[in-house]
């Protein structure tokens, strides 16, 4: 069982669960997230999946319902 002394001392500085996080080592020549995504989107990077993805979301773009003006 704990002191008094252990007690208290957890009472006034707090208990801290698990050890301190550990700093991330960025790479420089990664590609940001944002480039990523944007290929991805518009089926660049070469996936069939996204390509099909990407001309769908082109069809309804163009349908006079979905124009502005």
């Amino acid at each position: 069982m704990a002191t008094d002394n252990e007690i208290m001392y957890a009472m006034m500085n707090g208990i801290s669960f698990g050890g301190a996080k550990k700093e991330k080592k960025e790479n420089p020549n990664k590609v940001k997230t944002k480039a990523r995504i944007k290929s991805y989107k518009t089926g660049a990077h070469g996936s069939g999946a996204a390509k099909h993805k990407a001309e769908i979301k082109k069809r309804v773009q163009n349908r006079p319902s979905q124009r502005k003006g």
